[in-house]
């Protein structure tokens, strides 16, 4: 086939295609490497010089010719394909909107911020670790070890020997002093934790925990509590006060449950506070010096504070919430009552 026809040939076919696949095999046909028209070049080495340019010049001419009807015809197909789109996915305006309503926020957020807010003004940061955790993180480096009674009271949920769902956010604080390389931190540790519980109205497997963590030099119980009485009258209202009555905790020593005064009889008794003046609601110490050194701190020269808040507990105890499961279940009409919050 000479040169020409090889051309009008490939002319004619483009002009016949039908969609961009007809295309596609027309292009392969005539402008692939192994097309007919490239082959032709191969015959250039049997011509004298001035055939040679000649008949080059003629090659490159109809290859051209033949690539921008390809191109054209491809823009021509494309527009066509676009605008039969358009008709067939054409909106009617005048339908009425989808209409979005606006929620409240889960009351466990709302504190959660706050709090956060709080400890941002105390000069804190945040510091967030994973929902999943080893059991190194999550027990070892908490003074915690394999025989401890303490792992009886958080009934964990492993993945396998090591991996586990966290039942504290304490693993937080020890990523975040390994990160200090044995320097001062300060920080909050904001997350879920997961412990195996009965639902119940005051208990969930998985529920909300704010910890704080500050480590330096000379840090003693009354930087402790002078710390949380500024944070419970920011929360609660400057007419709460604090109590602090002795407990226990692996990782801290001293330890203390810490209990804001009861807003509905102010400190005096009553039947919400069980007549003792008090809700209790956080525990707290002074980190453990066996803590400090499985962390990488000197405890003759560091010392610091550590305390944990259940997030469901303090909103429970500043709305009024009479069930912790109203938190989970995505009721509307629950989440509805704090859209002016």
């Amino acid at each position: 086939m000479d040169l020409e026809e090889l051309k009008k040939k490939a002319l004619d076919a483009i002009k016949e295609a039908k969609d961009e696949l007809d295309l596609t095999n027309i292009r392969n046909r005539f402008l692939s490497k192994k097309s007919e028209i490239n082959q032709k070049l191969g015959g250039l080495k049997d011509l004298n010089e001035a055939e040679r340019k000649t008949y080059g010049q003629a090659i490159n001419e109809a290859r051209g010719a033949i690539t921008n009807a390809f191109n054209k015809k491809f823009q021509d197909l494309k527009a066509y394909n676009l605008n039969l789109k358009l008709k067939r996915e054409k909106i009617d305006i005048t339908l009425p909107g989808a209409s979005h309503h606006l929620l409240g926020t889960n009351p466990i957020y709302l504190v959660e911020n706050e709090i956060i807010h709080i400890f941002l003004g105390m000069g804190y940061s945040v510091y967030e670790g994973s929902d999943v955790e080893t059991d190194h993180f999550n027990f070892e480096l908490m003074n915690i070890p394999q025989d401890h009674p303490a792992r009886e009271m958080q009934d964990t949920f492993y993945i396998n020997n090591s991996l586990l769902l966290r039942t504290h956010t304490s693993p937080a604080q020890a990523h975040a002093m390994a990160e200090a390389h044995g320097g001062p931190v300060r920080i909050i540790c904001p997350g879920k934790c997961f412990r195996r519980d009965d639902d119940d109205l005051i208990h969930s497997h998985q529920f909300k925990q704010i910890e704080g963590l500050l480590i330096d030099k000379k840090i003693n119980l009354g930087n402790l509590e002078k710390t949380l009485e500024t944070f419970v009258k920011k929360l609660f209202g400057e007419k709460r006060e604090i109590r602090m009555r002795s407990s226990y905790f692996p990782f801290t020593e001293p330890s203390v449950e810490v209990d804001v005064s009861c807003d509905k009889c102010g400190g005096k008794g009553c039947p919400v506070c069980k007549g003792s003046g008090y809700l209790e609601i956080l525990g707290a110490g002074i980190v453990n010096p066996r803590v400090l050194e499985l962390n990488g701190y000197d405890p003759n020269e560091y010392s610091g504070f550590a305390f944990g808040i259940g997030l469901e507990r303090v909103a429970i105890l500043k709305y009024g919430v009479d069930d912790i499961r109203r938190f989970y279940t995505n009721d509307i009409r629950f989440l509805n009552e704090f859209k002016r919050r």
